[in-house]
Parts: structure tokens; C-alpha cells; sequence
């Protein structure tokens, strides 16, 4: 709509501000719009009713429509809720901005300082469906009119500042640019209030400025005196981020953006990567906002060998200091992978600047990410109350693969402003901080899913935002640390580190206890007299009565009677780790030699804390009482198919004589592997001394967890992610694993030559309905049905629904799906099925059209939301797969709202996997870090009981306690990694599912008469490999399935 002439210098200078792209801009335009109204900025909220009523401007109208709906809401009470309450935000961030509105919408006076003079961050942050709400209904369409038009949600910094900074002065708060707060200056007499120091030399009136409230939103790097922080740490983790310039051209327009790659389940594209440009990343996400967008992360190692990086540090802040980053060598890495990553349609990739005007592209440590242990506090002094409250990054430092920051960020903004109307209402100092700190246990666990669902509703009551809230969960009683009466005490730093104090309740115990426990579950046993844990173990009788224990099912005792000490300790360690997931801490030579007795204590610790629930009375174990984690043995099992089914493949036997895992009659075991675990004391790899807490049991050596990593690429190896070549011996990633033979299938590498346990393979973790037989002379044939052993032909109909099959526990069989009656419904049909396989929820199509309709017929409610969407591009394997799937329809072209839908729904589950695989990646690495902190603490106890040392056996005894301890932490940690990788198979199965049946239905969808012969061999290979992706999808949900009926079964009310 035209603007029509107007002669008013107000409305030239509020359409300046409205389409002001620089900070200074939006400051001079609106103290332009003020001196022409004659008002004065930062005069609180009746400043904005004063520029609403003065400026009758038809551009202003939908504006104020929109703020004055937001403002009229029952909590604000016409701006009177906070009247008399004077805040200090410091810090113009995101949360700082949003934070500073909604106070003034409360009618607080608000004040802003912030240490910068402009906006130059054009990094870009994700959006949740509440946060895209929240920034429409304060006008963000109309101050940013491209705010999420694309395929993904999102906004750069520097945008969303600049709208929030238009929306915060114009609700009157003042602000105050280039002025540092350095802290708080404390009443100097009763009846005077709280200031702030600051630099430079600040405005008379600012600095007389007393205030009752402090809202920080000063970032990570400043917390106010009297917090703590917390330090959550993991392993080294580079992230690298990149600006290019956005022309905005056709041609840009048209690549498709990147809501996250990973390789934690799409292994081949960060290989061809690999192969490509000699770049390693670990993911890589891409954003088209004012700038072309990357963020990824790089492995160390390939940041040195590319020269991005001068010399290896072990200091964070040395390895990626300004003087280590090259940065021509920096630029390079940044623009080749962000060129691969669009697959050079971006063209000439030139940087953007940032505020220094160098080209925009940084590396950064995110390894570890500070958390404050308080979100408030209460400062007294000579009778004036200080409320402190914290926001953003210096509240709680996002982890950026997830995309929480800014999310997070508005809610803990909206708590923060829930906690000052508390406060102006005059709730008490405890009940205030009480009632602040539940709703801040509750900002960690929060997600678009958990949180309600009608994001319309959301407000400044947590109610309306969190589901099942409750004020009390803390108790005034437990926040009386947070209320001060004098200032006092710096910021205290804390790792988040494991305790080797007292063990915490539940733990091993003592070493008589052990000796108890141990003697209760062996008596009975012929031959076996457990006095001690050390000489009583020798014979290896003990540890096999201990396993006949817990797994009846294998191989009698009684019949190892003649069989050496060496033979039975070798089979009982074997099944312990293959059947109860006990893995090994001392070898058998040790045990009968009894030259390890710390070891074998450790090692027997395990068996307790997992089974110490176990009664002791004969019959069998389930799996659903036992401690151990059932992911550890079905990893076990994996990593061992894996293994075999490449000494097949070498060895060119057929694929029949695969043994199912365990084989409980192995007794004759190489004696090279003998002779190596033998050496526990010594690491296979690096040749140098291995402690307790160090040990890593792997094909019968050990090794220290450090040196158990890829040869190719150095990446610690997860448990079932890893395999060793049987020609050089050496322990890869299955990314960097050498295939066997020249196989012409590239696809076949790494992750897809991973094979699940089936059930046909009997590799499931045995219950007690399927007991394994003591004794087996020879391996049992698989059927001869068996999905992978014979080529398998299908009807259309049955390949149609093979490749849009979503698995669950108790699928129900369709018919066949009938013939569409017309052009439009085959259309309508093949769009819907082809986005099954995405998670996206079916709909009919009749439904679809009712969308598509409704939406039509809706009326804009304001000017800005008339405008027009981008039509957003699909990538180019998606818009082959709906182009030849509605070929013979004009779909596509009549209904854009639901390719749009169904696109969004896309690339939000694409999201979801890539959120999804950044947080067990991120756990992972704090397990590491874990795991490395929990081995110091070992060392240091281990030395201190083995020195000859004149220290009392009160002493020791103390200190033997501790290490136990240690052990189960670790084994407990051990357990929860093994819990991610199975999760981290899913989430590989689903990609290779979602690629098989892209290019099935590529196959399918070409007439029959076109197909070549090698068409048609292509196609019979696709559809295998999908067979097997299904079958291997199937065995995780049969052992989830088994699992949760185990664990139902062992639950309080069950019934034995």
C-alpha cells in the first residue's frame, strides 16, 4: 500500500525509525520522533501512550493494535503492577531487550546500559514456535518484514536486537549506550538506595540512577557479585562459525538451507566430505538470514593438519588463541566446507564484516558451559531491599547445536519479570526467591514438546507456559543463602566434578561386605569355599559358581572340574562380559596367580553393585532384576556380529555358518589371547602402566581409554561404533573402517555395513524363556527364509508399503492400498505416503485440501501478515521424489500451503534427529570428561593402597571404600553411554531408511518398460538393504520391547 503525502516531519521520522538497519539509525530517528512530538525518550510507559495518541498515522495503527493487545492482559494491570519499582537492566542482548519490555509493560521504571555502541553480531539463532509467536505479537513483522518466511525459523542477532531495541523505546525505557557496569555500590546511610558503578564517567543522572531491581544480561563472561557458577565441562569441542555476504539472488535463493547434518547418523556425507576437501567435521548447520549462515564443528586434529591451527596446546585458550588461528587458513576451511555443504551454489562465497571490519569468521571453545547455581538473590543494607535477578547466557550458557539459547533466554525473561511483580507486590524475600528457583529447575528440561501446546496463551504467568508448575517445589527455608544482608563473598567458580569423598548411599559398601555377599551367592557349590577375595578365586571355580549364579542357563560348574585354573577363569570372565555385561577389569592370569587383588575386588564390586538385589536362592536370574544395563550386553553382542561377519567376508565363507553370540562352550581360547591379557597392568596400545579406573577391556586386552581411538582420525571409539581389521590389528571408527575385498557398492561402507543381532541369530539378551544351551558341538543353521539369504521379489503394492513402513512394537497388517479413482488423487495419495517416512503424521487428503482451503479463506488480521511467503525450495533429492510422485497432477502447483506444510513438517523432524543427535553427542562428551576425572581420582587411591605405606588400616580401608566407589560410578557411567549409543542407532537407521526409500521410490515411480537391466539389478539392491535396515529396526524394538516388559516385570508390583 502506497504511503500517502504527509507533510507531518513525525511520520517521516517514524518511518525512518520503523526501517532504521543500524543501531545509531534507530536511536537518531527515534529522538527525531520525539523532539516532534514534543516528548522526552525513557519516559516509561506513559511516553508510549503519549506517542500513541500523538501520532495518527495510518503505518502506526496495526502497530499499536498489536502492542496495546499485549499490554491489556489482566497480569500487566494497565501498567500499573510495577509503578513504583525502579530496575537496572544491564546488558542489550536478546533477553536483556525482552526482559526490559516486559517490566516496562508492568509500568516499572526501566533503565538500560550496554558497554557497545552498535549491533554487529549476524549470527543465527533458531527460533521455537513460542518465541515466532511472542516476536509477532510485539510487531516483528512489521519492523523486520522477512521475519520467518523461510523453510526454518529463524532471525540473526543483530535483528532481533534491533527489533526488540525499537519495541523497548518505544515502551519508554531508557537507555544508555557505551557505558560499562563494573558493580554495585552498596547505601552508604539508612534512607539512601542501591546504585551502580560505571564507566566511563556516566550522565549525573544515571549515575544518581537508584534502582531496587537488577536484571543481568550481561552474557556469560559477567555474573554480579554473590553467585555461583557452575562449570559443566566436556571434551574439546571447536565450533566454527562463518558470515557470507547475502546478495540475495536468484540464484542464492534457491539453495536450500540446512537445519543440521551430524555424524552421529549420517556418516557418508561428513566422508565424502572428507574425501573431498580433506575437511573433518563432527556436523555443520546452515542459515540464509542477512547473511549466509554456517556453523560447524571440526575436529582438532584436521584444524592441524590444514594449518588452521599453528601448534597443538593442551590450554583451551592457548590452542585457540589469536596468535594460534591462522586466519587465511581459517577463512579457507570455513568457505570449502560451507561450499561443499551447498554444493557450490552459492557461488563466489565472500565474507561478511564484522564489528572490526575483518572478514566474519571465528573459532570458539564450547568445551565447557558455565551455569549459575542461583537464578536471584536478596541484598540488604541499612534497611534497602536489592532484588538481583539473571537472564541469558550469564544465567545458564546455551549448548548451540540445540538451539535453546534464545528460547531459553525469553523464558528465564519472563520468569525474571514474574519474580519483580512479585516483589513490587510485597511477597516476602524467601517466598520470592522460592518460588523464582522452582521455576529455574524447571528452564533446563524445557522443550517445544514438554511445554503447553497452545503457544497463543503464553504470558507472563509461568502458569501459562508450563505444564504440571509447581511455585513450591523449593521451600523458603532452602534459599536462605541467597538472601544477604550485607554484600559479600566473589563470584565462586565450581567444577562440576565427582565427588571422591564418603560414597553416597547405596553404594558397594565394605570390603566385608563384599566377602558376604559373595560367600551367600557361591554357597552350595561342590568344591567351592570362598574365605578371602583373593586366593579363594584361583581355581576359577568361585567365579564360575558366581556366574552359574546369575545365569543358570550356561555350562554347569561341576563339568569344569577337570578343566585347568587358567581354562575355567578364562570362560567365567568371557561370560560374564557376554552375558551379564560385567566387563573385565583383571585378566585370568592374574586371578589364578592372585597377583592383582585390587583388580579382582574391583571386579567383583561389579557383580555386586549390579545383582546385590539378587536373592540367594537357587533358580534363575531374569534379565529385568539384574543391575547391569541390558544396553551394554546388546552392544557387546553387536560389536561382536560385526566383527564376525567381516572374518567372514574375508575369509569368502558362506554366509550360513554365522554362530550366534555367546558361544558358552568356548574353552580353548587362542593363547595369544592369553598371553595379551595377561599384561592388564600394561596398555596395548601405548606400552605404559594401566590403573584400575584406566582399564578398557577390547578383544581380550586392555587398554586406557585415551589410547582406545580410531588409527585413521584419532575419535574416541563408543561402544558397537567401532571395528578392528584383522590385517593390521588396528581399532578404527566404522567411518574410517577398511572394507573388506573391493566391493563396487561404496554405499556399503561404515554405517550400513553395521548389522543389528536379529532374532534369527538368537543375539538377543537372554531371558528366561529362551535359555541358552549349556553345551553346543556346532553352529545352528538359519532358516532358510531368512530375509538376507535368498533375493526376494515383491508386488508393487507390498514395495509401496515396505518403503513408507513406520515400525512399531505391535505393527497392524493393511490390505493393500485400492486404486486411486482419478490423476488428482494418485497425486494427492503419493505426496501423503511419500512424507510418511519422514515422521510426518498422516493426513488425508481430504483433510489437506480443508488446510489448504481454510487457510485461503482466512482473512490477514493486519497489513504485515498480507504479505506474501518466499516460495521456499526443496532440495534436489526431495523435489525429484515429489515431482515424479505427482507427475501427473497439477498438485504441486495448486495447493503451495501444503507443499509449504508438509515441507516445514520435513525439515522440522530433520531438526528434531539433528537436536536429538547434538545432546547425546554432548552427553557423551561430558561422560568422557567424567570418566577422565573419575580415573585421577582412582590413580591417586590406587598408589596410596599399594605404597608400603605405615598408614593405619582405618586408613586403608577408608580409602579401598573410595575407590569402589569410583568403580561404580564409573561402570554407571560405562552403562548410560552404552544407553546413548543405542539411541544413536536408531537415529542411523532412521536416515538409512529415509535414503533407501527416497531411491526405492525413484525406481518404482520409472515405467516398467524404461527399466535396464541394470535398472532393475539396482533396484533389487536398494530393496534389500531395506529389508535389512527394517530387520535391524526391528530387533532394537523387540529389545525395548523386552526391556520395558523386564523392567515392569521387576518393578515394585510385581508379582513373583
Amino acid at each position: 500500500m502506497a504511503s500517502p503525502t504527509s507533510t507531518n516531519p513525525a511520520h517521516a521520522h517514524f518511518e525512518s525509525f520503523l526501517q532504521a538497519q543500524l543501531c545509531q539509525d534507530v536511536l537518531s530517528s527515534f529522538q527525531g520522533l520525539c523532539r516532534a512530538l514534543g516528548l522526552e525518550p525513557g519516559g516509561g510507559l506513559p511516553q508510549y501512550h503519549k506517542i500513541k495518541a500523538q501520532l495518527n498515522y495510518w503505518s502506526a495503527k496495526s502497530l499499536w493494535a498489536k502492542l496495546d493487545k499485549r499490554a491489556s492482559q489482566p497480569v500487566y494491570q494497565q501498567g500499573r503492577a510495577c509503578s513504583s519499582t525502579k530496575c537496572l537492566v544491564v546488558g542489550a542482548g536478546p533477553c536483556g531487550l525482552r526482559a526490559a519490555a516486559e517490566l516496562a509493560m508492568l509500568g516499572a521504571q526501566v533503565v538500560l546500559v550496554e558497554k557497545r555502541t552498535k549491533f554487529s553480531r549476524h549470527n543465527v539463532l533458531h527460533l521455537w514456535p513460542f518465541t515466532i509467536h511472542d516476536l509477532r505479537a510485539l510487531g516483528a513483522k512489521k519492523f523486520y518484514g522477512r521475519f520467518c518466511t523461510g523453510s526454518l525459523d529463524h532471525i540473526s542477532i543483530r535483528q532481533l536486537q534491533l527489533l526488540l531495541l525499537k519495541v523497548a523505546l518505544l515502551l519508554g525505557v531508557e537507555i544508555h549506550w557505551g557505558v560499562t557496569f563494573t558493580g554495585l555500590q552498596p547505601p552508604l546511610k539508612k534512607g539512601s538506595g542501591w546504585r551502580a558503578q560505571l564507566q566511563p564517567s556516566p550522565p549525573a543522572q544515571l549515575a544518581s540512577y537508584e534502582f531496587d531491581v537488577l536484571i543481568s544480561a550481561a552474557g556469560g563472561k559477567f555474573v554480579p557479585e554473590g553467585f555461583t557458577v557452575r562449570e559443566m565441562r566436556g571434551k574439546l569441542a571447536i565450533g566454527i562459525t562463518a558470515n557470507f555476504v547475502n546478495g540475495r539472488t536468484v540464484e542464492e535463493t534457491q539453495v536450500p538451507e540446512i537445519s543440521g547434518v551430524a555424524r552421529i547418523y549420517n556418516q557418508s556425507f561428513f566422508q565424502s566430505l572428507l574425501k573431498a576437501t580433506g575437511i573433518d567435521l563432527e556436523n555443520i548447520v546452515y542459515y540464509k538470514d542477512d547473511t549466509h549462515y554456517f556453523v560447524m564443528t571440526a575436529k582438532k586434529q584436521c584444524l592441524l593438519r590444514l594449518g588452521v591451527l599453528r601448534q597443538d596446546w593442551p590450554e583451551t585458550n592457548r590452542l585457540l588463541g589469536s596468535t594460534n588461528v591462522v586466519p587465511e587458513a581459517l577463512q579457507r576451511f570455513a568457505r570449502a566446507a560451507a561450499d561443499f555443504a551447498t554444493n557450490g551454489k552459492l557461488g563466489k562465497l565472500e565474507f561478511a564484516q564484522d564489528a572490526h571490519g575483518r572478514p566474519d569468521v571465528s573459532a570458539f571453545d564450547f568445551t565447557s558451559m558455565m551455569r549459575a547455581e542461583s537464578s536471584a538473590r536478596v541484598q540488604e543494607k541499612h534497611g534497602a531491599r536489592l532484588l538481583l535477578g539473571l537472564v541469558g547466557d550469564c544465567l545458564v550458557e546455551p549448548f548451540w547445536p540445540l538451539g535453546t539459547g534464545v528460547a531459553r533466554g525469553f523464558l528465564a525473561a519472563f520468569d525474571a519479570a514474574w519474580m519483580v511483580k512479585r516483589w513490587a507486590e510485597g511477597t516476602g524475600p524467601l517466598e520470592v526467591l522460592a518460588e523464582r528457583e522452582s521455576l529455574y529447575q524447571l528452564l533446563s528440561q524445557t522443550s517445544p514438546e514438554n511445554m503447553h501446546r497452545n503457544v497463543a496463551q503464553y504470558g507472563l504467568d509461568p502458569a501459562t507456559r508450563y505444564p504440571n508448575l509447581n511455585l513450591r517445589a523449593v521451600s523458603p527455608s532452602q534459599v536462605r543463602d541467597l538472601y544477604d544482608v550485607e554484600a559479600k563473598e566473589p563470584v565462586r567458580r565450581m567444577n562440576d566434578k565427582t565427588d571422591s569423598g564418603k560414597p553416597a548411599a547405596g553404594s558397594v559398601g565394605t570390603q566385608e561386605e563384599l566377602l558376604h555377599w559373595c560367600q551367600e551367592q557361591t554357597a552350595g557349590y561342590p568344591g567351592v569355599h570362598v574365605t578371602d577375595l583373593s586366593s579363594s578365586w584361583a581355581d576359577g571355580l568361585a567365579l564360575c559358581a558366581l556366574v552359574h549364579r546369575l545365569q543358570p542357563s550356561l555350562l554347569e560348574p561341576s563339568g569344569l572340574q577337570g578343566v585347568g585354573a587358567l581354562e575355567a577363569t578364562s570362560w567365567a570372565l568371557r561370560m560374564a562380559e557376554h552375558e551379564l555385561g560385567i566387563a573385565p577389569v583383571v585378566s585370568a592370569q592374574a586371578m589364578v596367580a592372585g597377583s592383582d587383588p585390587l583388580g579382582l575386588i574391583a571386579y567383583l564390586s561389579h557383580f555386586h553393585s549390579a545383582f546385590r538385589s539378587t536373592p540367594h536362592n537357587p533358580g534363575p536370574v531374569s534379565h529385568g532384576s539384574m543391575g547391569t544395563a541390558s544396553a551394554v550386553l546388546f552392544l557387546g553382542k553387536l560389536q561382536r556380529t560385526l566383527q564376525r561377519t567381516r572374518a567372514q567376508v574375508e575369509a569368502e565363507t558362506p554366509s550360513t555358518e554365522e554362530p550366534p553370540v555367546p558361544e558358552p562352550d568356548v574353552l580353548v581360547t587362542p593363547p595369544s589371547q592369553h598371553q595379551e591379557a595377561s599384561t592388564e597392568d600394561l596398555c596395548a596400545l601405548c606400552g605404559e602402566h594401566l590403573y584400575i579406573l584406566e582399564r578398557l577391556c577390547a578383544n581380550g586386552r586392555f587398554f586406557h581409554r585415551s589410547c582406545f581411538c580410531c588409527h585413521t582420525c584419532e575419535a574416541t571409539l563408543w561402544p558397537g561404533g567401532y571395528g578392528q581389521h584383522p590385517g593390521d590389528g588396528h581399532f578404527y571408527c566404522l567411518q574410517h573402517l577398511p572394507q573388506p575385498g573391493h566391493k563396487a557398492d561404496s554405499s556399503d561402507t561404515s554405517p550400513e555395513s553395521q548389522d543389528l543381532p536379529t532374532q534369527s541369530e538368537d543375539n538377543m539378551p537372554s531371558c528366561p524363556s529362551t535359555p541358552m544351551a549349556p553345551q553346543e558341538g556346532t553352529s545352528p543353521v538359519p532358516s532358510p527364509s531368512q530375509p538376507t539369504r535368498r533375493l526376494i521379489r515383491l508386488s508393487s503394492p507390498e514395495r509401496q508399503r515396505l518403503s513408507s513402513l513406520h515400525l512399531t512394537p505391535d505393527p497392524e497388517m493393511e490390505p493393500p492400498p485400492k486404486p486411486p479413482r482419478s490423476c488428482n488423487a494418485l497425486a494427492h495419495q503419493a505426496l501423503e505416503e511419500s512424507f510418511v517416512g519422514w515422521g510426518v503424521p498422516v493426513q488425508s487428503p481430504q483433510a489437506l485440501v480443508a488446510m489448504e482451503e481454510e487457510e485461503e479463506d482466512s482473512p490477514c488480521s493486519s497489513e504485515e501478515e498480507a504479505e506474501e511467503e518466499e516460495d521456499v525450495p526443496l532440495d534436489l533429492n526431495m523435489e525429484q521424489a515429489l515431482q515424479n510422485l505427482a507427475k501427473n497432477s497439477g498438485t504441486m502447483n495448486n495447493h503451495p500451503t501444503w507443499r509449504r506444510t508438509l515441507l516445514r513438517r520435513a525439515k522440522e523432524e530433520v531438526m528434531k534427529r539433528f537436536c536429538k543427535a547434538q545432546a547425546i553427542q554432548r552427553r557423551q562428551n561430558e561422560i568422557e570428561a567424567a570418566l577422565r576425572e573419575l580415573e585421577a581420582k582412582g590413580v591417586e587411591l590406587e598408589l596410596a593402597l599399594r605404597s608400603q605405606s605405615s598408614s593405619p588400616d582405618q586408613q586403608k580401608a577408608l580409602w579401598l571404600e573410595q575407590l569402589l566407589h569410583l568403580v561404580q560410578k564409573k561402570n554407571s557411567l560405562v552403562a548410560e553411554e552404552a544407553e546413548l549409543m543405542i539411541t544413536v542407532q536408531e537415529l542411523n537407521l532412521e536416515e538409512k531408511q529415509r535414503q533407501l526409500d527416497q531411491e526405492l521410490r525413484a525406481y518404482m515411480n520409472r515405467e516398467e518398460t524404461l527399466k535396464t537391466d541394470a535398472d532393475r539389478q539396482a533396484e533389487d539392491q536398494v530393496l534389500r538393504k531395506l529389508v535389512d535396515v527394517v530387520n535391524q529396526r526391528d530387533a532394537l524394538i523387540r529389545f525395548q520391547e523386552e526391556r520395558r516388559l523386564s523392567e515392569l516385570a521387576s518393578g515394585p508390583g510385581a508379582h513373583g
